[in-house]
């Protein structure tokens, strides 16, 4: 297998496991209730992140700059897993992995680092609005699942943690491992005093597949995707990237159908279809847009630097 072909597996297959995670976070969270599930998850996903800061080569202590964004942004991250888990457990996981995947078309929205997205991009986030009112609709049109609303508000949340990511992140010296493992001591820590009041117990009496799903979600798909996609980005374009971690709500779907026995009637299919067209049409015109965005900007440099340099090498004349 060529370096291209496995580096690509390899995203596949993260997203794949983040596809099955709606699956098996609503399979968890049908035998634990939500806030054990995301304790045992934080908790189960924490110590083989600081095994790996040990033994990394380099300083081993966090910096300055990773706690300060490392902080924050793990408080966001806890917020958007809470409303995420209970929005599994009241709706499908094919919807969830869908619905969820508005992120990709909320984010650049909030983020206006670029100066906001072109015209085009507003009609691509139509047709995933669109797409969310079939999926809400599911076997005739009703009032919205509050499963489905509560997706749609992890949507929203995700879409600004990403933004705040890019924020406290940009210009500064952040690994991605130390990073990721500060987050996930911040959540730990939020929901152990709930734990150690009321869950303990229950957890313990914890089923073996109940432990089998909380281990998968955490060493499977919070480390396990974390450090394949950190390896697989750095080795391919972040468009070849984008465009195959983008599959995460076709498998959602696919886990959903073949695993969880749920079905797709008429309307959930053409939004499924609809949700899938809608973020990879948003997602190449923003991408589109900030790669013309930064060759303007860099040709501006470039002549601005070329102006300085005549001005300064002409000789003047009295």
């Amino acid at each position: 297998m060529s370096d291209v072909r496995r580096t690509d597996a390899v995203l596949l297959l993260v997203a794949v496991v983040w596809g099955s995670s709606y699956l098996s976070a609503r399979t968890a969270t049908a035998a634990l209730p939500v806030l054990l599930v995301l304790f045992a998850r934080y908790a189960l996903s924490a110590l083989p992140l600081l095994g790996l800061v040990a033994v990394r080569r380099g300083p081993r202590r966090f910096s300055r700059d990773e706690l300060r964004a490392g902080v924050p942004l793990g408080l966001t991250q806890a917020a958007v897993l809470v409303v995420e888990t209970y929005g599994v457990a009241h709706t499908s996981a094919a919807n969830a992995g869908l619905i969820i995947s508005l992120t990709i078309v909320l984010t650049p929205l909030l983020d206006r680092t670029h100066g906001g997205p072109p015209p085009l991009f507003y009609a691509a986030a139509g047709v995933c609005v669109l797409a969310v009112g079939l999926l809400v609709a599911g076997h005739g049109f009703h009032a919205p699942r509050s499963g489905d609303l509560l997706m749609l508000g992890a949507a929203v949340v995700r879409a600004g943690h990403v933004a705040l990511v890019g924020r406290l992140t940009v210009g500064r010296a952040v690994r991605p491992l130390q990073l990721t493992a500060v987050q996930t001591l911040v959540g730990t820590a939020l929901f152990l005093p709930l734990v150690a009041v009321h869950g303990a117990p229950e957890l313990a009496r914890a089923g073996t597949a109940t432990w089998a799903q909380l281990v998968y979600l955490a060493l499977f798909c919070s480390v396990f995707a974390f450090l394949a996609q950190t390896w697989a980005v750095q080795r391919t374009s972040a468009s070849r990237a984008s465009l195959l971690l983008g599959t995460e709500p076709v498998w959602a779907v696919a886990a959903g159908l073949a695993l969880g026995g749920e079905h797709l009637t008429a309307l959930t299919a053409l939004g499924a279809a609809m949700m899938v067209a809608g973020t990879y049409w948003g997602q190449s015109v923003e991408r589109a847009h900030r790669a013309a965005v930064t060759a303007a900007a860099d040709t501006e440099v470039h002549a601005h630097e070329g102006d300085v340099r005549c001005r300064t090498t002409t000789p003047t004349t009295v």
